[in-house]
């Protein structure tokens, strides 16, 4: 008995290394599902009726008659909501899209925050701009680096992760973001053929 235990032993690493390679292979998998979904003409169009209701809150007055203050503000509301309607898509399983949640709330919070300051001082004071230190030492970094660096800048969430984790979160906000345009384009094109249409019938009768 002791003998059969002996010649076929049982390790804790062994079975360490069992757990860690199933867990790898539930992420692939995890993320062909994510990219292949972002594909899918599906869930475009369920992007797309959400985006939709998204955009009805948003001031959609024509631009001729918008103050010159009040269209880009108009402009940023929409790319907000687009993006606040893409990470609600993608049901907070990755980073990115969790970045962008929280940081609206971040900035709903700090809104209100800063409201209740100017009504009890009256005024705001004025912050001095402050350097930064990673502005300073990013110079000094070789080329790579400065790329990976400015990589996990334009991916939410991702400005001090790893190499491995940001290609990761890259690799599924480009996609993302592909089906959003996609979805955006066919928005604009089915508004604009509306449009016409409209025109032409009013110039008929």
């Amino acid at each position: 008995m002791a003998s059969a235990l002996i010649s076929n032993p049982v390790t804790n690493s062994d079975r360490s290394k069992r757990k860690k390679r199933k867990k790898a292979q539930l992420k692939n998998q995890q993320q062909d599902q994510n990219h292949t979904k972002w594909k899918s003409q599906a869930q475009q169009q369920i992007y797309s009726s959400k985006l939709i209701q998204a955009l009805n809150q948003v001031s959609l007055r024509p631009s001729s008659t918008l103050a010159s203050n009040e269209a880009p503000r108009r402009g940023k509301a929409v790319r907000d909501a687009a993006d606040r309607v893409l990470a609600v898509a993608a049901k907070g399983r990755t980073r990115w899209s969790r970045a962008i949640l929280t940081n609206r709330l971040k900035l709903k919070f700090r809104k209100h925050k800063r409201q209740r300051v100017t009504a009890v001082t009256g005024s705001t004071r004025s912050k001095k701009p402050r350097l930064s230190v990673f502005r300073l030492k990013g110079k000094s970094l070789p080329a790579v680096q400065r790329k990976v660096k400015v990589l996990g800048r334009l991916v939410p969430g991702c400005r001090k992760q790893p190499l491995p984790v940001i290609l990761e979160e890259a690799t599924d906000y480009i996609a993302a973001l592909e089906m959003q345009v996609r979805a955006m384009s066919a928005l604009a094109e089915l508004l604009s053929g509306s449009s016409s249409g409209t025109g032409s019938s009013t110039r008929a009768a």
